[in-house]
């Protein structure tokens, strides 16, 4: 892969890498000195292996619009109707505490499963869209513009000369507006 040294070639030319040959990388040809810059350069995410924030879960805002129930929200107690301090207290506490775990329980449970079937769906919806929607439409579009051609000329050839001449002829009508007072 590398050259020999030649009578007249100096040693400094190979600091870097006995790999790197003297026009340049192989998977960067134009790279006639690779140094330690072009070796760290960024490299693209791996999308599958992201980090996940979990503190805030819903960054993009795609739950904003859902309805977000709180005690408040379901259960209120009109003045004058109130009930004791304890069971109110108590009330808020179960309903809170049952909504969190059911949630989380629902989640454990269903949560896994409804993921994969979501990430399949997903899957098919993009396989089609790449490898059959846009084919067709490019198809069709490729298609209809032999129609396009001939729905021009036609158009061209009998509309044109028509309105051009309803155009003249309706072309010396003038139209004058008189306010009287």
């Amino acid at each position: 892969m590398t050259e020999g040294l030649k009578d007249g070639d100096k040693e400094e030319e190979f600091l870097h890498s006995p790999f790197i040959r003297k026009q340049g990388n192989i998977y960067k040809p134009n790279n006639k000195d690779m140094d330690n810059d072009s070796l760290n350069e960024k490299t693209l995410e791996d999308v599958h292996t992201k980090e996940i924030d979990l503190v805030n879960r819903d960054p993009k805002r795609v739950n904003d619009d859902v309805v977000k129930v709180e005690f408040e929200d379901v259960i209120a107690e009109p003045p004058g109707t109130y009930s004791f301090d304890g069971v109110w207290k108590a009330s808020f506490t179960t309903f809170t505490v049952t909504k969190y775990w059911c949630y989380r329980l629902l989640t454990a449970l269903v949560g896994i499963p409804l993921a994969l079937v979501w990430g399949v769906f997903f899957a098919i919806l993009s396989f089609l869209h790449i490898w059959a929607v846009v084919p067709c439409v490019k198809s069709y579009l490729i298609e209809i513009h032999c129609v396009r051609r001939v729905y021009s000329i036609c158009v061209h050839t009998f509309c044109d000369p028509l309105f051009e001449a309803m155009g003249k002829c309706l072309s010396s009508i003038r139209v004058s507006t008189v306010k009287e007072v």
